[in-house]
């Protein structure tokens, strides 16, 4: 039973690191979308996704800036569908109607929390990791 034990633990660290290394991998590639003149916030957003599941990201814009965010869930763009809501739940945008685009730039004008879910293209993927990058320029 020890010897279960011992190896049923094994396999889980094993696949929590090739999982995390598959989401370095990821927020690499995302990275590359934060460009022309954005400064990354520092944030990394990330999350492991299977099937449906759909991750919830929380943050805060501030007003008279400009931002782009990137999202990304494997090492080509179009495979995250992401969604902006106000705190009430009010959806400002889904990246869904601009063919799962893989970053949106916008311009706050007041302070604006806000809630980022992120969810797998069901038709193109069925696990994986979530990756959101937030970058802003003022």
């Amino acid at each position: 039973m020890k010897i279960f034990k011992n190896i049923l633990i094994a396999t889980f660290l094993l696949t929590a690191g090739n999982s995390f290394a598959q989401c370095d991998t990821i927020a690499s590639i995302c990275n590359s979308h934060i460009t022309d003149g954005f400064i990354s916030d520092g944030q990394l957003y990330r999350a492991l996704l299977i099937d449906d599941q759909i991750a919830e990201f929380h943050t805060t814009f501030y007003g008279d800036t400009k931002y782009r965010v990137a999202a990304c869930s494997s090492t080509t763009d179009g495979n995250l569908l992401f969604r902006v809501f106000d705190d009430e739940r009010n959806l400002i945008f889904t990246n869904e109607e601009y063919l799962n685009a893989p970053h949106w730039d916008f311009e706050i004008k007041s302070t604006l929390n806000c809630v980022i879910e992120a969810q797998l293209d069901p038709t193109s993927l069925s696990s994986g990791c979530a990756v959101l990058l937030i970058g802003f320029k003022q």
